[in-house]
């Protein structure tokens, strides 16, 4: 944090004011303290369902010991376990869900995450956490913070603006007090976003990371001999 505040106070010229340095600090702290929220929530096991636009809804099913992410969507399924990547897709009334190669770790898995949920109409935890450090070190950033209750929830929410160097330049997000996003509405690499949590639980469906019923299982991971 320390360094990071040098960084954001470094970009002020040698006459700005006072007010002007607190300013930035208290952008800086913040945004760091909800992202460092934010990110703890991955060390938790939870069910969050989320609401979409036109009725719709999806979920975010965590699980630790071992780690395993589902994100579930009006069509289909996208569950990372350590045996597999699983992308369920319904069309046409058929449910068909390809199993490759488990994720791999850091900026990699979240790149993957992105590119699939975008244009799915939700967004990985791990990438708001990216805009939010993004958001601390642009010196243009505009930030408006309020807080609010979702789902029983209390959350601080952040609207923000000018982000250089991101994948959204403006956004909106909500992070509840035990961490988890509590909703996100932006444009992320040209695809809408907007999802609001309707629902929070520490349990978790026995079904989350596995294939819906009767889907039909296309296996392209390499079979070891």
């Amino acid at each position: 944090m320390a360094a990071l505040l040098a960084t954001a106070l470094g970009g002020l010229t040698g006459c700005a004011s006072i007010g002007d340095a607190q300013q930035v600090i208290d952008r800086a702290h913040l945004v760091n303290e909800l992202a460092s929220r934010l990110d703890h929530a991955s060390e938790l096991s939870y069910t969050a369902d989320y609401q979409l636009p036109g009725g719709g809804q999806a979920t975010i099913v965590q699980a630790q010991s071992p780690m395993r992410t589902a994100y579930i969507y009006p069509a289909g399924k996208y569950a990372t376990t350590r045996e597999a990547t699983m992308d369920c897709q319904t069309a046409g009334g058929t449910t068909t869900c390809t199993l490759t190669a488990p994720p791999p770790g850091g900026s990699d898995a979240t790149t993957t995450l992105v590119n699939v949920l975008r244009n799915r109409g939700m967004v990985p935890p791990t990438l708001v956490v990216n805009l939010l450090t993004a958001a601390s070190l642009s010196s243009n950033t505009v930030i408006k913070q309020h807080d609010t209750t979702l789902a029983g929830e209390h959350a601080t929410c952040v609207e923000v603006s000018g982000v250089e160097n991101a994948p959204a330049s403006a956004f909106d997000a909500c992070i509840t007090s035990d961490g988890v996003l509590g909703s996100f509405n932006g444009v992320v690499d040209g695809a809408s976003v907007d999802i609001s949590l309707t629902r929070y639980a520490t349990t978790i469906a026995d079904d989350a990371f596995t294939p819906p019923a009767g889907a039909q299982i296309v296996d392209q991971r390499t079979k070891r001999s």
